[in-house]
């Protein structure tokens, strides 16, 4: 990736800061696309002095700026429920006009493309773990369906850019990821859980707590990223943590770590919710050599003193 010229669209979001940081220290020129609905220009100052770095301002839903560049990494669209339920037409857009308008922008460059999905494609999966060969268990028309549609039709239109059109591209399936730079109030049950914490209020849990997600640490997720990148794979691959763990624990974790004197609260479980999540990352150990290095409780120190220290953000 050395001397390349790569777009990071979504690259002031919590995610794709991190990957423009890393990008940058792997010594390539990174443009930052985002409409900042989600993304934040905070999350970028340590790389705004930068000569390497460049940023612009807009949506890709409806336009993308004729750039020269050698690779594309989408990761530009609303990610936690609260930001997609409230936006729902606007993430339809950016995972079907947006995606569009990176993938031309990558066959008129003869560029690399990577688009970011997720493990929504697979809805409240009836196979555990979930593999990439699996289908969903989606509803389509459900109060997720904005997002979870958006990205399968954007893998559908990705994978026939590369068959009809041979663009490069990748496809990432990104499960729960966390870490700095998350915003308190995006939904998302770890800024959930530690903002609670931190301020010694109830953590609020849904359902019993006995659902399972698998949390991967965001510098682990942008090193699959690059790695996907590089490999010249052109199918989906899970990129995850598969180190599953219950709703509930990870509450009573997160409480034992910060000092809180939080006790736990009971709401009824949002309508499609999923009761269990965790990846087979067999795929992406073979194909990339990959796997998730840093600890929960590592990951979750380092993520719990970020919102200490940024308590504004």
């Amino acid at each position: 990736m050395a001397e390349k010229t790569v777009l990071v669209a979504g690259g002031a979001g919590f995610v794709g800061s991190h990957l423009c940081e890393k990008l940058l220290d792997e010594n390539c020129r990174v443009i930052c696309f985002d409409s900042l609905i989600t993304g934040k220009k905070e999350n970028l100052p340590s790389m705004s002095q930068r000569k390497n770095f460049k940023f612009i301002k807009g949506d890709i839903s409806k336009k993308v700026p004729s750039l020269r560049i050698d690779g594309i990494f989408n990761l530009a669209s609303p990610a936690s429920p609260v930001d997609y339920q409230k936006r729902p037409i606007e993430t339809l857009f950016s995972g079907s006009l947006g995606v569009k308008n990176l993938l031309d922008l990558a066959r008129k460059n003869d560029a690399v493309f990577l688009q970011a999905s997720t493990s929504e494609i697979y809805g409240d999966p009836l196979e555990h773990p979930q593999k990439e060969s699996y289908y969903g268990n989606v509803n389509p028309v459900g109060p997720r369906s904005c997002y979870d549609e958006s990205k399968r039709f954007a893998e559908a239109l990705t994978t026939n850019y590369c068959s009809h059109y041979s663009v490069e591209t990748r496809i990432a399936r990104i499960f729960n990821t966390y870490g700095p730079r998350m915003r308190k109030d995006d939904g998302r049950v770890i800024p959930n859980f530690v903002m609670q914490a931190l301020k010694n209020g109830p953590l609020t849990v849904y359902g019993d707590g006995s659902q399972t997600r698998s949390f991967c640490f965001v510098d682990d997720l942008v090193c699959g990223l690059l790695s996907l990148m590089k490999s010249g794979y052109t199918l989906p691959v899970n990129l995850g943590n598969p180190d599953e763990r219950t709703i509930f624990d990870t509450a009573k974790k997160i409480i034992s770590l910060t000092g809180s004197s939080s006790k736990i609260s009971f709401a009824p479980l949002p309508k499609d919710d999923p009761l269990r999540r965790r990846p087979d990352i067999s795929l992406a150990s073979e194909k990339l050599g990959w796997k998730p290095v840093t600890g929960f409780d590592k990951g979750l120190k380092s993520t719990v003193e970020w919102f200490r220290t940024n308590p504004g953000r």
